[in-house]
């Protein structure tokens, strides 16, 4: 039989050969326990939101148009594969083709927050969103690319020590920040002030800078108080210990309604005048279809993920890989914990989801991006042994 020379292979063999080379060492090289945890924590969220979908489907039907039972279930599905096909293709992206994205998504939403005060549309009194044939919130994907902006500029430092990197950061989140409040969006300004502040902190800021900045945080937050309405309400309900008819109180008792195993799949009560059921609250509807030991699983899920990529960081001796994806877990964990805290009733309502886990259309494709991108950040051939990275190295970050 006749054989054909290596030269002369077709290039459709060779492709797939190539193709099957890339895959391989792409399997090898991301942090596949990391990966599969947030596979989990997707599927945790679609069963969730099945059991969440008839309050939220009851609540949004009116005399014209009856929304079925799992009308947001199955639209979680779709907007789970587009989340999972962008997180797939932006991990399988070179570290600095990865920094370039994240560094090119911060720069358009940045310049699409300053659009949203002009052209934005406003919904129950926050102007948030634009709509250019879809609809697009900036906040949500600036958060893909915003640690990683920060990250990048605070590298600089090592290259150059001249550059006044603390500053540039403290005006680029000075900026972000005032745009924030302009819609007004105070929980975003908080979660992204939050990653602001674990980052400089890991760059090896001097404790008197971090001490002003917090100060600063501090300020801001009195003066949102005396000039924000609705934080100031949300504020003073939870220090009051909010009502019957609240939110938060309705999602605490909903939560506490299932004991400790549940009341079973579809079976809660309470869930039903629970508003946004799918996504805000649905830690409560967890609660209660599934029991506290279910809630005590996924709050141990988010802790799994904030201690893996802690671990990975370890043997990592790039400054830039490890504060990006320091900012990306600070931030994926603080909206995830945020927003359980407020379901226990321990946390003023900041209208935050359940990273993951919450029904989401644009939401839900930002943060399997967010980890896409994550994981090709952390990316690295498991056969070479790397010296641990030190903050030492990189001397005096006090500019």
């Amino acid at each position: 039989m006749a054989t054909t020379a290596p030269g002369n292979t077709p290039a459709n063999v060779r492709y797939n050969r190539n193709r099957r080379g890339q895959l391989a060492i792409w399997w090898q090289e991301i942090d596949r326990t990391f990966l599969a945890l947030v596979l989990i924590l997707m599927g945790i969220g679609a069963i969730a939101v099945a059991a969440g979908s008839p309050a939220s489907a009851r609540r949004l039907s009116t005399a014209h148009e009856r929304l079925p039972a799992l009308y947001f279930f199955w639209l979680h599905l779709r907007w789970q594969f587009v989340g999972l096909c962008a997180m797939f293709w932006a991990s399988s992206l070179s570290k600095d083709s990865a920094r370039r994205l994240g560094i090119l998504i911060a720069g358009m939403m940045i310049f699409g927050l300053l659009l949203v005060p002009v052209v934005g549309s406003e919904v129950n009194g926050a102007k948030r969103w634009l709509h250019f044939g879809i609809s697009l919130q900036p906040s949500q994907f600036l958060g893909t690319g915003f640690p990683i902006l920060l990250a990048w500029i605070l590298s600089w430092r090592a290259r150059d020590p001249n550059i006044p990197v603390v500053a540039i950061c403290f005006c680029l989140m000075g900026l972000i920040g005032a745009l924030l409040m302009a819609q007004p969006d105070f929980g975003s300004t908080m979660l992204f002030s939050g990653t602001f502040f674990v980052m400089i902190l890991l760059a090896g800021i001097p404790l008197k800078r971090i001490g002003m900045f917090a100060g600063a945080g501090v300020a801001g937050i009195v003066l949102m108080y005396f000039t924000y309405a609705n934080g100031r309400n949300r504020i003073d309900s939870f220090l009051s210990g909010g009502n019957a008819f609240d939110q938060v109180d309705l999602a605490q008792r909903t939560l506490l309604n299932g004991g400790w195993f549940g009341q079973g799949f579809w079976m809660g009560i309470r869930k039903m005048a629970l508003p946004e059921a799918h996504t805000d609250y649905i830690f409560s509807v967890i609660g209660e279809e599934f029991g506290l030991i279910a809630c005590m699983v996924i709050v141990c899920l988010y802790l799994a993920l904030l201690v893996r990529v802690m671990m990975r960081l370890t043997e990592e001796e790039d400054l830039f890989t490890v504060l990006a994806a320091s900012g990306i877990a600070s931030q994926f964990g603080g909206q995830a914990f945020i927003n359980i805290l407020v379901n226990l009733q321990l946390f003023p309502s900041k209208g935050m989801t359940l990273p993951l886990v919450s029904y989401g259309g644009s939401s839900t494709v930002a943060m399997c991006l967010t980890v896409g991108l994550l994981l090709a950040i952390t990316r690295r051939n498991p056969f070479i042994k790397r010296e641990g990275f030190s903050l030492r190295a990189i001397g005096d970050v006090s500019s």
